[in-house]
């Protein structure tokens, strides 16, 4: 019998004897991972929602479904897209819509019920709604427009290497603009529009929705000079892409005449950066469609009868920042009664290589508003203001007063330059302003040539990144842990941009997929990112080249990343990831011959030992180090190349074979294990130092570990660990790659308490030294050189959740269908908490010592079942809200150890205690 159905069919005894005839209620509908999308182009858009129950009820499931979908929400009663009638089944994610054939433009209402396990149906959910776009390439009558001033041609890339500045930042941002007339009444309007690389739009006077630094970046086309880049690809990507988004502006139209406007910003489309390839100058294109309750409709589109001008942003560079001079505003450029008679026809443009897709992924927006903490007056006109928090966003400038012409200069204080802001002062009584196409890292800034006094009421800091909700509560007795999670947090949020994640938002801003890999679990733990992430995969996937298969160091690619083996193995490692946490069979299946055509491409690397050990090359012939790193970033020398790359050969095969064998190519899975399996024993024979027992420090013995050693190896290799760490003080000695398995390896070989020791230095190398230099991010290096801000050495956090709280998913049942609860407790914590919204509800324990004893509180979503192994030696005395477990109607003993008692449960939540 295969592990997952002999799993399911020992849960079902629990939950027959468990149901319960509480009644359910679903709610928080999404589609596309998506609340409320206004566009979407997926022909059979995948629906989900979460089932609540009321307080307090245990065994609750969902037995049934029903989803009804119409295109106007007073057809619900009577569907005339989808209704599914009463469909048998306990999935509440991803249930792909099976009605009518959807149109370009159709508006989709949908509703859910469902039943509980006595067959008692809920009541019908609130509409939820999407949108279709343009799913024709003919549907699109729109032309891209441009700055008559500007060609198609990018800005050229600096002289003089990686640190090297254009002479010029080419001409100012443009102004684009429509006037049009509206005659009778509206009954919807519906623009779909994008601008590269990023653009601002209104109406009316009035910005259009709150995204900013829109859209999302992606591969937007071919780049020929790529193949004579430092590190040198063919432009031949499996996929380019431009996305677009759709805006409802029917309540912005009014009678008469209305105006069209757009502000275009360089962004990633046109960088001047040596390792970011531009692609040409900035373009738009918006197509509006207008329909009248006579059932006529209209179509404005983005063509040569807009015009253009000259804004106030002389310069947006997303590596170089923005100066703005307000002199040249253009007031009510963008609203009815602008005379516009000086302005320029716009310049037709070339459309992009890249296809257009939906929008379906979130936005950046302005997330958080952060106020001065400290303001030092160093000169006239100069001061030091400190915000508290590395962040990554802007600063807005609130009432400022000057004369005209008069230049304020704001600098950013970082680890890494990250830009320079300008504004200049229009002079005309009280001004605001915050800078629209780039963003700056900054704790604290430096303001010069400030007009009279500064008070905090003339500034914020605006944080901005792509839009994602923190799920998850993580809280222990141990103040530097909480702090240790709290900054991996903020430097997480700081480098996603664009719908990918950078590997720090300063100096480089590149979607490298190492860190990407290595991080990514850490932030399912922490965060619902399924849209984002489902993008950003997307990318990876989209930038694997189709002649070799290789997957690039980065996503969308820019030709400054470097890395080697582990940075490509992300095209297995996050998919298998994004799966575990949330279950999306589409994800596996999607990327799966992507992980296939990734492990032929290893194939070409692999000694006829078995060992895989890159040795690209670079346009010189000699082999380039950016393309062949193993690990980095360790506090002293790093492990042999080929004994990481060897690992992740081991690893991408092993995770291939798993989803091979979910997806039911059975024979691919045996073939892909049998990689795995040769690749572990090749990796055992040519790495084992017999006499030492050990493969090596840096991380050589936790990744050994992590691929899994018979005895007498893997006792001899746990005392090597052992030892290390005696030698070290009790400090980890990993890279990026090594830290994220450390911990759980210590934790799961019997060395928990080292792992706590270890997370908890405040000496270097250490999260908590970096803490004590007063770090409000994770940094790139454990002695703090170069960047203070990369995320990547929070992969190794998941302990945190997995291990020392203890909450598992049951890869047989991934996202939290089955939960193990595992909590390994160490002597110096009194309580530890985490809980998470999984794809079925909120999840999560908290243990806690009372006295000797331990008391342990487990929630369990509708729909999941739990297996909870309380640590004790007296399991005869285990309780549960006072009930003897052993006779308790809602828990099963499974087992009882001298160490522990096993107990199983289904949703609900409890109290264990002796």
């Amino acid at each position: 019998m295969i592990p997952l159905l002999r799993s399911f069919l020992i849960s079902i005894p629990l939950l027959s004897l468990m149901l319960s005839a509480d009644p359910l209620q679903p709610g928080d509908l999404r589609c596309e991972y998506l609340h409320d999308p206004q566009v979407v182009d997926v022909p059979a858009p995948r629906l989900s929602w979460i089932n609540a129950a009321r307080p307090g009820a245990r065994g609750v499931i969902q037995s049934a479904w029903q989803v009804r979908v119409a295109s106007d929400p007073l057809q619900l009663n009577d569907p005339d897209l989808w209704d599914s009638g009463k469909v048998t089944s306990s999935r509440n994610h991803r249930i792909a819509y099976d009605g009518e054939a959807l149109q370009s433009r159709q508006e989709c209402w949908w509703q859910v019920r469902v039943w509980n396990g006595d067959d008692e149906v809920s009541e019908w959910s609130e509409p939820a709604f999407w949108r279709m776009g343009l799913l024709r390439a003919e549907d699109w009558k729109a032309s891209w427009i441009g700055a008559p001033w500007q060609g198609e041609e990018a800005l050229p890339k600096p002289s003089g290497g990686p640190d090297g500045r254009p002479e010029a930042f080419g001409p100012p941002a443009p102004l684009l603009r429509k006037s049009f007339g509206i005659r009778k009444p509206v009954e919807k309007a519906v623009i779909y529009t994008t601008g590269l690389g990023y653009f601002e739009l209104s109406l009316n006077g009035r910005k259009v929705g709150d995204g900013v630094l829109i859209p999302n970046q992606t591969n937007y086309g071919k780049r020929p000079e790529l193949e004579q880049a430092y590190i040198a690809l063919p432009d031949d990507f499996h996929d380019y892409k431009v996305m677009y988004l759709a805006y409802d502006l029917t309540d912005q139209l009014q009678q008469g005449e209305n105006v069209l406007g757009s502000i275009l910003g360089n962004g990633f489309y046109n960088p001047a950066k040596y390792w970011a390839d531009a692609y040409g100058s900035p373009r738009f294109l918006a197509q509006l469609h207008i329909t009248y309750t006579d059932g006529t409709e209209e179509i404005i589109v983005s063509d040569d009868s807009w015009t253009a001008a000259r804004s106030p942003i002389l310069m947006d560079m997303v590596y170089y920042g923005e100066t703005y001079d307000a002199r040249l505003e253009q007031e009510g450029w963008n609203t009815p009664g602008f005379d516009a008679s000086n302005w320029e026809p716009v310049a037709l443009r070339k459309a992009p290589d890249g296809r257009l897709v939906a929008h379906t992924a979130s936005t950046d927006k302005i997330t958080e508003v952060l106020q001065p903490q400290r303001i030092e007056r160093l000169g006239e006109g100069h001061y030091r203001v400190d915000f508290g928090e590395e962040i990554s966003g802007w600063v807005r400038l609130h009432g400022v007063s000057g004369p005209e012409g008069h230049a304020i200069d704001i600098e950013f204080l970082s680890s890494n330059y990250s830009g320079d802001n300008r504004y200049i002062l229009r002079g005309e009584g009280a001004e605001d302003y915050a800078p629209r196409f780039n963003w700056f890292v900054f704790r604290e800034i430096e303001i010069h040539n400030w007009p009279g006094d500064l008070s905090p009421t003339h500034l914020t800091a605006e944080v901005v990144n792509t839009q994602f909700e923190a799920t998850a509560h993580v809280e222990t007795s141990n103040p530097l842990l909480n702090a240790i999670n709290r900054i991996w947090r903020r430097s997480q949020v700081g480098n996603m941009h664009g719908g990918i994640v950078s590997d720090c938002p300063h100096r480089e801003r590149s979607g490298y997929t190492g860190d990407g890999q290595v991080a990514c679990s850490t932030v399912f733990h922490n965060y619902d990112a399924r849209d984002v992430y489902h993008k950003w995969i997307g990318d990876i996937r989209d930038a694997q080249i189709v002649s070799t298969g290789y997957v690039p160091n980065g996503a969308p690619w820019q030709s400054g990343c470097g890395g080697g083996v582990a940075w490509g193995a992300a095209i297995a490692i996050m998919p298998w990831e994004f799966y575990q946490h949330y279950g999306s069979l589409d994800m596996l299946e999607n990327t799966y011959p992507a992980m296939k055509g990734y492990l032929d491409y290893l194939e070409t690397w692999k000694t006829p030992e078995g060992i895989v050990h890159s040795q690209r090359t670079g346009n010189d012939g000699k082999v380039l180090k950016w393309f062949n790193l193993g690990d980095w970033v360790a506090p002293g020398e790093l492990p042999d190349d080929a004994l990481v790359h060897t690992f992740y050969y081991w690893h991408c095969a092993d995770l291939t074979a798993k989803t091979a064998a979910v997806l039911g190519h059975l024979h691919e899975a045996e073939h892909y294990a049998a990689l795995a399996e040769s690749s572990r024993a090749a990796f055992q024979r040519a790495f084992y130092d017999g006499p030492t027992g050990s493969f090596g420090d840096a991380g050589a013995d936790i990744l050994a570990l992590r691929m899994g050693l018979d005895e007498p190896m893997r006792s001899s290799v746990i005392e090597a660990v052992r030892q290390n760490l005696i030698a070290d003080d009790g400090h980890l000695d990993t890279g990026i790659f090594g830290t994220r398995y450390f911990f759980e390896i210590l934790a799961e070989h019997g060395l928990n308490e080292q792992a706590y020791t270890a997370i908890t230095k405040t000496t270097q190398p250490g999260f908590g030294w970096w803490l004590e230099q007063g770090a409000t991010t994770t940094w790139e290096k454990w002695d703090g050189t170069g960047s203070r801000n990369h995320p990547m050495f929070g992969g190794g956090l998941v302990w945190l959740y997995r291990n020392l709280a203890g909450m598992q998913i049951d890869p047989e049942q991934p996202a939290y269908r089955h939960i193990v609860f595992r909590p390994q407790p160490v002597a110096d914590l009194e309580f530890v908490e985490y809980s998470n919204q999984t794809v079925f509800g909120e999840a999560g324990i908290r243990w806690q010592r009372q006295g000797e004893a331990l008391v342990i509180t487990t929630t369990v979503p509708v729909g999941s079942t739990a297996t909870l192994h309380f640590p004790t030696t007296n399991g005869a005395e285990l309780k549960e809200s006072g009930i003897p477990v052993t006779d308790h109607p809602d828990v099963k003993v499974v087992e009882i150890t001298p160490e522990s008692v096993v107990l199983s449960m289904a949703s609900g939540r409890y109290r264990f205690h002796p």
